[in-house]
């Protein structure tokens, strides 16, 4: 193709000024600070067709670098829907790679280049087990992924106690470095790469092999980089190697949406480019195509918090405004999160075009059960949570206890076994994202567990009760729903996962201190400006539709009724929402027919005030203790011994809507549950 194939002004039509204006810088260095759904993927292969039209770069000299395979693949369709074929658009791993295939012959004898690991577990899970005392149960992925950080800083075991600074791995750093050498010499022994091993192999090619850096260099002579705030600095070195001493280069990237610093990207790259680039130019998209101006209004609320001036523009027509709603425990959330589902899918909303984003893969299972039960469909995107490794082996293990254990016995010795056999402490301050991960998955699988053999028993179920058989099967159920999850149903997935992906309608449940921002940033500056990150992506994903929501009391391990706070982060949305709303706990309502009282938020007043008391509490109060009164009568008992003032006024704070919820009240207690748990719920139906 040649530059004069096709008009380079017809490329600037639809487009606005900022993005016009970056389009037509086609030499040198160009930052462009791309807020989130500000087109830049438009921007990005626009700029590419019209440097090639206008003849300022042969079309086979250009590497688009993106983020992932799917961003490559997109862009690739983009520029052949401009008219551009042939374009490369690779990440930087597949462009690591293809250079060291085809330099590997010539280093290493006219051998082929080894083939790539799938992953790092399998290795490393092995040479975990054999660690001393607690110290096996480390997860994989978590020694996996600080080996990945380390050698994206182009550190070696010998080197790495010297120069990761303060940086703790997930286990003692002797013990670390041991098993990291052990890795690689099986690696080697194998004789595979590992995904890392694309960059610091080509890296070290060419700044070993002058020709093969010059090979390279006459291969590509004009670099667009997307995500750039996500570059590491092994990539980054990478980058430099294939530019040389030129500087058509254009990066772009949003500081604001760096997610990935566990893994070792930094938007220092992005910030100081500039400084790197004294001659750069600089360009700022912040007209964003994507979400109303009340979802912008909420996003730009929390980047002022942290002292940002930045401000997407909306562009969009107006939309309802986005809702903050405080639930009394998770089951109203549930039942909140499933009407509040009903009503999008009722009103028009395809189930595809929603997305429900979260933390942590273990918040998941909760949600699926509830929409599976409500007759949802759903998709969960990503890893699913049965297919967990430590989930597996959590089942494997309830597979194995003895024959004859049932009830809460089956439930103890199962707990038992996971203390013993995999290292489960749900007390414990886990070290390293996948460790949290696992811990929550665990307390997961023992809560279903427990509430199961609860609802069987209160079922009137004949004794002895549910066994390790039934706890699998109801499982297995699970299971197979979360696999045959529909395409077209509505999206579970986490914040990480849900970066470049948006939809109608996004719903973020569990908005609270421990969760988001999770219990581990406390205390750590930089770990919480990444968990606000977060929150800042999963609010830009919406385009029309947004809920917020926080419960005041959880389930924690073993049962056990916890008190939550909402996330600090809420407080910067103060004013930015147009209401708070609170389930109306009684029985659930169907899908739809939730009942909230709206209290309306005028700026600046906060988001945490309880809604005012509801009519029915005083008659629910009322009722209640003419129930206990009763009670005390027919069994000649005081009132303390079937219920206390302060279970009471629980019971009327709290509503629980099941046996579950119920046996979470503080003051219940299972004898109370088994006498009276029937017609107390009955009572908290009719209010």
């Amino acid at each position: 193709m040649t530059g004069s194939a096709i008009d380079p002004e017809s490329l600037l039509a639809g487009l606005d000024p900022a993005q016009v204006e970056a389009v037509r810088i086609t030499r040198g260095p160009l930052v462009i600070h791309a807020g989130a759904g500000s087109g830049k993927t438009r921007v990005v292969s626009h700029r590419a067709a019209y440097a090639v039209a206008s003849g300022a770069v042969d079309p086979r000299r250009i590497l688009v670098v993106t983020f992932t395979d799917r961003a490559a693949g997109e862009m690739v369709a983009r520029l052949h829907a401009l008219g551009l074929a042939g374009i490369a658009a690779r990440t930087f791993h597949a462009a690591a790679l293809a250079q060291l295939r085809h330099f590997w012959p010539q280093h290493h004898d006219g051998a082929p280049a080894p083939a790539v690991l799938d992953s790092k577990i399998p290795i490393i899970g092995r040479l975990a087990r054999g660690l001393p005392g607690g110290y096996r149960f480390t997860t994989a992925k978590d020694l996996a992924d600080e080996i990945e950080w380390a050698k994206s800083r182009r550190l070696r075991p010998a080197s790495y106690a010297g120069e990761a600074g303060d940086r703790t791995p997930p286990i003692p750093v002797e013990l670390f470095v041991r098993l990291w050498a052990d890795y690689e010499r099986e690696k080697d022994r194998a004789g595979r790469l590992d995904f890392d091993d694309m960059l610091t192999r080509t890296v070290d090619l060419l700044e070993a092999d002058p020709e093969a850096a010059a090979t390279v260099r006459a291969r590509y002579a004009w670099f667009s980089v997307d995500e750039y705030q996500d570059t590491n600095p092994l990539q980054q070195r990478l980058l430099d190697l294939w530019l040389g001493d030129r500087d058509d280069l254009c990066v772009v990237g949003d500081e604001d949406q760096t997610i990935y610093t566990f893994a070792g990207a930094t938007s220092a790259y992005l910030a100081g480019f500039t400084a790197r680039f004294p001659g750069a130019r600089s360009v700022t998209l912040d007209r964003n195509y994507r979400s109303s101006p009340q979802i912008l209004a909420l996003a730009n609320r929390l980047l002022a918090a942290e002292g940002r001036s930045k401000r997407l523009v909306a562009t969009r027509p107006a939309g309802p405004a986005p809702a903050i709603r405080r639930c009394a425990d998770g089951d109203a959330e549930l039942t909140l999160v499933v009407a509040t589902l009903g009503g999008l899918i009722r009103a028009g909303t395809p189930p595809g075009e929603i997305a429900i984003l979260v933390r942590l893969n273990a918040q998941v299972p909760p949600l699926e059960a509830a929409l599976t039960k409500a007759g949802i469909p759903f998709r969960v995107r990503g890893g699913r949570f049965f297919e967990r490794p430590e989930v597996r082996e959590a089942l494997r293990l309830l597979r194995r206890l003895p024959a004859g254990t049932r009830g809460n016995g089956v439930a103890d010795a199962w707990e038992a076994r996971l203390r013993t056999d995999l290292g489960f402490d749900p007390d414990g301050d886990a070290a390293g994202a996948e460790a949290r991960e696992r811990t929550a998955a665990l307390v997961l699988l023992l809560e279903i567990a427990r509430d199961l053999i609860a609802s069987h028993h209160r079922g009137g179920q004949p004794a002895p009760g549910v066994d390790a058989a039934a706890l699998l099967a109801d499982f297995g159920r699970r299971a197979e729903a979360e696999a045959e999850g529909s395409a077209d149903g509505v999206n579970l997935l986490t914040l990480h996962r849900a970066k470049g992906l948006e939809w109608e309608a996004v719903l973020l449940p569990e908005l609270e201190e421990g969760t988001l921002p999770v219990r581990h940033a406390e205390g750590d500056d930089d770990a919480l400006a990444e968990e606000r990150r977060l929150l800042y992506v999963g609010l830009t994903r919406a385009r029309r539709h947004l809920t917020l929501s926080w419960a005041s009391r959880r389930a924690g391990p073993g049962g056990r009724e916890v008190q939550r706070r909402p996330s600090r982060f809420l407080r910067a949305l103060e004013g930015g929402a147009a209401a708070v709303a609170r389930p109306e706990a009684g029985r659930p309502p169907g899908p739809g027919r939730l009942r909230a009282s709206r209290v309306t938020v005028l700026p600046g007043a906060p988001v945490f005030a309880a809604p005012a008391a509801r009519p029915t509490d005083e008659s629910l109060a009322a009722e209640l203790r003419a129930w206990r009164s009763a009670r005390c009568r027919a069994d000649g008992v005081p009132a303390y011994v079937i219920a206390p003032d302060t279970l009471l006024a629980a019971l009327v704070e709290q509503r629980p809507a099941s046996i579950a919820a119920l046996r979470r009240v503080k003051g219940m207690g299972p004898a109370r549950l088994d006498r009276h748990g029937d017609e107390l719920l009955a009572i908290l139906a009719r209010h």
